[in-house]
């Protein structure tokens, strides 16, 4: 007997079906926000920065780290947006200020990636230009 056979117990469901939803509501995140786009912009420059000036694999795992937190952040941002336009009026009024901690924590996470990324590339940017003892 499987667990779909049990009555009352959903059928587990198969890894790649989790990773076909995951993808799915990456997809639906990119496309519901302008300011995705904004953020997948700054991410596309930052990987090409430390290509251009050749980052090691250490600042290479900071770039990426930071860029995966602000396109996270944005992903739980677009998710309570989402969220919250299906809440009728009253429930709407209670939990206003959600919303603005969501896009706080946007800002603070594009804040934390544009700090790491002023002490990595203005780093190698100084060496480059001879402005910075090696």
């Amino acid at each position: 007997m499987t667990a779909g056979d049990v009555p009352g117990r959903k059928k587990p469901r198969r890894w790649r079906d989790k990773f076909r939803e995951a993808l799915r509501g990456i997809k639906r995140g990119v496309r519901g926000q302008s300011s995705f786009a904004v953020h997948f912009f700054f991410a596309a420059l930052a990987l090409c920065a430390a290509a251009a000036l050749e980052c090691d694999r250490y600042e290479w795992c900071l770039v990426i780290g930071c860029v995966g937190l602000v396109l996270t952040a944005e992903l739980f941002n677009s998710a309570l947006e989402l969220l919250f336009r299906g809440l009728d009026e009253e429930a709407r009024d209670r939990v206003y200020h959600s919303l603005d901690i969501a896009a706080g924590a946007v800002l603070v996470a594009g804040l934390t990636a544009a700090v790491v990324g002023a002490l990595i590339f203005g780093r190698k940017l100084l060496l480059l230009f001879h402005l910075l003892p090696a």
